[in-house]
């Protein structure tokens, strides 16, 4: 991922969360970068990479293991005796989710736990002592894991609901602000590294100027200035105009691109 820009601000939150071992909290605008920088961090260490991607419906457990009793009473359907002897030990049936493979790995891992404010709000008080002494219980098997090797825990949140404060005390926390300008022209020229400076600088100044106007519901991001960029060099659409061609890569509702229009 030689595209990803990781600005010093960030790169001090990554050490201070390496140095302490707590897990390190990102929040900041949908398309800034929060997800990317676990993938980031394993391709550059060349670490093993496990990402848990949380739902409305996802239980902490989840993340550390699930037993497979759908699977067991399948199987327990079979006569055969390799089939009995499967059914016979429930070990057969447990299967570990990304922070358990993570502890079970003999060396250093990253492990994404992305969006973890879309889950319900006791679920990141669920994790509390498994994040905090990298452990967990399995009742069905009676086995206690450890984790060999303390792994780069990187959690993600688009603050759609706010987080226990027990749960922030063990979390290193950074906000990642928007992009400025600056930082931007290096973000575009390490996706398009030929691009033209003329044509950059004409393509910034309409996307902040769109970012200004307070009233959008959506501001587009960094991810999707990207998308538009790619698709005006493909299609070789040049912004002599102040309209904005294919505007439906950045305005992602009518009523954006009404409020834009007025």
């Amino acid at each position: 991922m030689a595209d990803y820009i990781l600005s010093e601000d960030l790169k001090e939150a990554v050490l201070v969360a390496e140095i302490t071992k707590r897990p390190l909290l990102l929040k900041g605008e949908p398309g800034t970068g929060k997800t990317l920088l676990a993938s980031f961090l394993a391709e550059t260490k060349k670490l093993p990479f496990y990402r848990w991607h949380i739902k409305s419906t996802s239980l902490a457990k989840e993340g550390l293991y699930f037993y497979d009793a759908v699977s067991r009473l399948n199987d327990s359907r079979f006569p055969e005796e390799e089939a009995m002897n499967r059914v016979r030990d429930v070990k057969n049936y447990i299967r570990l989710g990304a922070l358990g493979e993570a502890f079970l790995q003999p060396n250093k891992s990253v492990v994404l736990i992305d969006e973890i404010d879309k889950a319900d709000i006791e679920f990141p008080n669920d994790l509390l002592l498994e994040l905090d002494k990298m452990e967990f219980f399995i009742p069905e098997t009676k086995e206690h894991i450890v984790a060999k090797e303390r792994p780069i825990v990187i959690i993600t949140s688009n603050n759609e609901k706010e987080l226990p404060d027990a749960f922030l005390r063990r979390c290193i926390f950074h906000y990642i602000e928007f992009p400025k300008r600056e930082s931007m022209k290096e973000i575009i020229k390490a996706h398009f590294p030929s691009i033209e400076t003329e044509f950059m600088e004409k393509a910034l100044a309409m996307f902040y100027s769109i970012r200004k106007i307070e009233s959008l519901r959506k501001k587009p991001s960094t991810s999707e200035l990207l998308d538009w960029i790619q698709v005006l060099l493909v299609s070789g659409e040049t912004l002599d105009s102040s309209k904005i061609p294919y505007a439906g890569t950045l305005f992602k509702s009518e009523d954006d691109y009404r409020v834009y229009l007025n």
